[in-house]
């Protein structure tokens, strides 16, 4: 497998080689000295002839760090307004019924790297907490939802709670736990409800046609620190 990883900030580039065979690791380009490794010693000999071939680790370093770096600029500025684009979602309280737990949804947002929480006195809980997965909406933008248990909670105290959604480049959304705000599935709601499912399933079969192709392409390298990802490209060039 072959990638360069770009720094579109500080314009630092690295670029990952490696190889493998029956399901192990094989040999691999460390991106630091530029040297081939070989965690399997049957690949020694290999490695060993690649590192003293001048003329191999400098057409790899240039693969590396120039062309694959150009591509990779390249897909970025014709991808710029998915790889860029942002959508606010929507976000609201939603209960079937009194006795049920309550929903924090947010659906219409992109991209599909948000948290979503419930607070109390201004503390995450975990307890009594349902994350659901990240899906599809079938214009391309993502829903998610959290529920939360209170039965054992007097009704006095709900506004102790608060959902809190939160994406990058965005401004928290909170939504404080009051009755008034949560929508209800009685028959003037109804509809409400059922069109929230409805686009659960509607949008799964066009997200996966849509993640299918993105993949194949770029993606994105999170980083621990929660700053902005930097962009991945994976390709396998025609010389090797």
């Amino acid at each position: 497998m072959y990638s360069c990883e770009w720094d579109d900030e500080t314009g630092e580039v690295i670029g990952y080689d490696q190889f493998g065979y029956d399901g192990e690791d094989l040999i691999a380009l460390d991106p630091n000295t530029q040297q081939w490794i070989a965690p399997k010693p049957q690949a020694v000999i290999t490695t060993n002839r690649w590192n003293n071939n001048r003329a191999i680790k400098e057409l790899e370093k240039f693969y590396l760090t120039e062309t694959c770096v150009e591509w990779l600029k390249k897909y970025v500025n014709y991808g710029q307004s998915s790889l860029m684009r942002t959508e606010r979602p929507s976000v609201s309280l939603l209960q079937k019924s009194s006795s049920s737990p309550v929903s924090c949804f947010a659906t219409g947002f992109y991209p599909n790297r948000p948290e979503m929480f419930w607070r109390k006195d201004g503390e995450e809980i975990h307890d009594g907490v349902d994350k659901g997965e990240i899906l599809p909406n079938n214009d391309g933008t993502f829903q998610m939802s959290a529920d939360i248990d209170l039965s054992s909670v007097p009704t006095e105290d709900w506004h102790k709670y608060e959902c809190v959604f939160q994406l990058y480049g965005m401004n928290d959304i909170t939504n404080r736990l009051e009755k008034t705000r949560i929508l209800t599935n009685d028959h003037s709601s109804g509809f409400l409800i059922g069109a929230v499912v409805g686009g659960v399933v509607g949008g799964v079969v066009g997200g996966v046609v849509l993640v299918g192709i993105i993949v194949g392409v770029l993606c994105w390298k999170k980083n621990p620190s929660g700053e902005q990802p930097k962009i991945v490209f994976i390709v396998k060039p025609a010389y090797f």
